[in-house]
């Protein structure tokens, strides 16, 4: 599936004087990211920890062990969320590159369709990862914890042409005609 900003119908969102100079999407193949890792020992141990205690809970007779399916299915989807997640993501995404703005287009599943749209100014901080398959990041979302914060950054991930799109980014920035 090759659809553009255009072929999904939100080139309304252009502004005037706005020209489309990219689109592309993401590498489709799975790809397992190391920063998940952390995450990915947490449902193992929340999975884990309710087999056993749905086991344990089990051996007293009854049906009090059912409460442990709410718990191990948490864990599962976490599971699933941590390994698949971000490949799901990528394959229900576009991305788009104006003289202007970038844009990430997703369509997912229940979840419908979504358009972000992040200025390029030159203050905009970019942050290339070169390879075959490179980033360009260029915006960044802060989440919030029980225990604090992270940063999750944003931007085009595992596209094949990153130093085609790095370069088109520096001289929107360079032109300054962002607003």
């Amino acid at each position: 599936m090759s659809e553009t900003l255009r072929e999904l119908g939100w080139t309304s969102y252009l502004d005037d004087g706005e020209k489309i100079i990219w689109q592309g999407r993401p590498d489709q193949a799975f790809h397992f990211q190391v920063n998940g890792f952390a995450r990915l020992g947490s449902a193992v141990f929340v999975t884990l920890f309710s087999l056993f205690w749905m086991t344990m809970a089990s051996r007293g007779g009854g049906v009090f062990w059912m409460f442990g399916l709410i718990i191990f299915a948490g864990g599962v989807w976490q599971l699933i969320n941590v390994v698949y997640g971000p490949t799901f993501k990528r394959r229900h995404s576009w991305y788009t590159l104006t003289n202007r703005r970038a844009f990430i287009a997703t369509e997912q599943p229940i979840v419908g369709r979504k358009l972000q749209s992040y200025p390029l100014t030159p203050e905009t901080m970019l942050d290339y990862h070169a390879g075959e398959l490179a980033s360009v990041y260029f915006a960044e979302k802060v989440k919030r914890t029980q225990n604090g914060s992270y940063t999750i950054p944003i931007g085009f991930e595992r596209i094949v042409s990153g130093d085609e799109v790095f370069r088109l980014m520096r001289e929107v920035q360079s032109k300054g005609q962002a607003t």
